[in-house]
């Protein structure tokens, strides 16, 4: 009777082994996957970017913090600490990389070849090397594309129409920009349209670099100024709108950042909606599908900010046409 029993209680034991090692295999294989999210700049003011972000991981099926996890990795603007803070993520293992910006994904392809890559980037992501081709990328990489570079016309063609008297248009350029190249050319191929000559003016290395730029300008008057793209001049966004409004500069800029400050006027790609894009890509690739098999996608809406208190300031007159072409108007 006893060995039957002890019999009873293996089988028991047993029976009950099968349903808890299924279980706890189970539960390793389901455990929440981890997005790294890597990015050049620092957290402050992002709230609203990273809220739109987690919306795309969340429209691809994904809950922060109930089926997925993300870890931030921000360099602060000092870019020598990408390739550590991109190091650690992989160390963490996290089954995608979602970098803010080229240099991040540039820090991110460096330090992987197997975990995928979601970049946001502003320039061409082939002639930055990141990926093959826009239709198949290849590799592990693939992303947003931001139609960036490509506003340079109309960005002049804005400071044109909000500075019609202005004698002088100059665009200025941070020489060691990834996207530097590029950008000057769409400089020199918009004058034809604009009808007038746009100098480069060149300040990327330091703050003093910028403050003599501006100092250059305010020495001829009826100066109007584009800010080109460059992660180095939207780091050093306050100080740059503080000198425009110092030497009195209607200024044309390529992120809205600028213009929630004080900058006159900004267009570009809504910021918002690459970074909600970003998100969806992201969780398609933690569902399964190969970057090397992801189109590059483009945002298909675009901001235009107009801060009329810097306007009034200016004493600048912005045509009805633009006010009501505004996405948003800061009074």
């Amino acid at each position: 009777m006893s060995v039957k029993l002890k019999r009873r209680e293996f089988i028991t034991l047993l029976g009950g082994a099968a349903v808890v090692w299924p279980r706890a295999a189970r539960a390793q294989q389901t455990a929440m996957p981890v997005i790294g999210f890597l990015s050049s700049s620092s957290p402050a003011n992002r709230a609203s970017l990273i809220a739109a972000f987690r919306q795309g991981v969340r429209e691809s099926g994904y809950v922060d913090g109930k089926s997925v996890a993300i870890e931030y990795r921000w360099a602060e603007d000092q870019y020598d600490r990408l390739p550590d803070l991109a190091a650690d993520l992989v160390r963490r293992q996290v089954a995608v990389i979602a970098a803010s910006d080229s240099p991040s994904t540039v820090a991110a392809k460096a330090a992987t070849t197997t975990i995928p890559i979601v970049f946001m980037s502003g320039g061409d992501p082939v002639q930055l090397g990141l990926v093959a081709s826009l239709n198949r990328p290849g590799g592990n990489v693939t992303g947003v594309k931001n139609l960036n570079v490509e506003l340079t016309a109309k960005r002049l063609g804005l400071l044109r129409e909000l500075a019609p008297q202005a004698t002088r248009f100059v665009a200025l350029v941070a020489p060691n920009a990834a996207l530097t190249d590029s950008i000057v050319k769409e400089v020199h191929a918009s004058v034809p349209t604009l009808g007038v000559p746009v100098e480069i003016l060149y300040a990327g290395n330091s703050d003093r670099d910028i403050e003599a730029a501006f100092a250059n300008l305010s020495q001829q008057p009826g100066a109007a100024l584009l800010v080109t793209i460059a992660g180095f001049f939207l780091a050093r966004r306050a100080l740059i709108v503080m000198l425009a409004a110092r030497h009195a500069l209607p200024t044309v800029y390529w992120a809205r950042e600028f213009a929630d400050i004080g900058g006159l006027i900004s267009y570009g790609t809504s910021v918002d909606n690459t970074y909600e894009l970003t998100g969806i890509y992201t969780g398609r690739v933690l569902k399964g599908e190969k970057p090397a098999d992801l189109p590059i996608a483009q945002p298909t809406k675009f901001d235009m900010v107009i801060n009329l208190l810097t306007a009034k300031a200016l004493a600048i007159e912005v045509p009805p046409t633009l006010l009501a072409l505004a996405d948003e108007v800061i009074e």
